[in-house]
């Protein structure tokens, strides 16, 4: 009785050692965890505006990038790669032609804002956090709350752009 006492004892401990080793934010292909699970930061719709966009295709919406007062100094600047603390938010809509617009002009042409579509994202960096990843963490919300796991492959596009550390968006003063 008291072998199988320490045998089970000894089970116990080379498995909680092999537990500690292994990272517990990591996936199997060795990308560190995103935000998800995280917080939206409070304020983010005062943020200065970076640049706005037209998306077609799949996505098909208009959207704005934010930056926190962080992003914003490093993208007037032109420091890159941006310093720890930076975060940009992307808000997104679907758009619908401005029926007031289009009397105005006598013709189809001006589009405004609709719904919105697909939640807030962010990019936090974080280059040892995230080390494994760019230095970037990222994040969707869907009505306020954390999005799934499946939402966040963020990463695996924002490779293309690596020579701007990641960051698709252009700063339109």
């Amino acid at each position: 009785m008291r072998r199988i006492a320490l045998l089970l004892v000894a089970v116990v401990m080379v498995a909680s050692v092999f537990i500690c080793l292994v990272p517990p934010s990591r996936y199997a292909d060795g990308a560190v965890a995103p935000i998800f699970g995280g917080k939206i930061p409070p304020g983010y719709r005062d943020w200065t505006l970076i640049s706005v966009a037209r998306e077609k295709g799949d996505l098909n919406d208009i959207r704005a990038k934010l930056g926190n007062d962080v992003a914003i100094k490093a993208y007037r600047e032109g420091k890159f790669p941006f310093p720890d603390g930076t975060i940009i938010a992307r808000l997104a809509w679907s758009y619908i032609p401005s029926e007031e617009n289009n009397r105005a002009f006598g013709r189809l042409q001006s589009y405004v804002a609709g719904p919105p579509k697909e939640g807030v994202q962010f990019m936090v960096k974080d280059s040892i956090k995230y080390a494994s990843i760019g230095g970037w963490g990222f994040a969707q919300f869907n009505d306020g709350k954390p999005a799934d796991v499946a939402v966040h492959s963020c990463f695996y596009c924002h490779v293309s752009v690596k020579a701007r550390d990641f960051a698709f968006t252009h700063y339109a003063p």
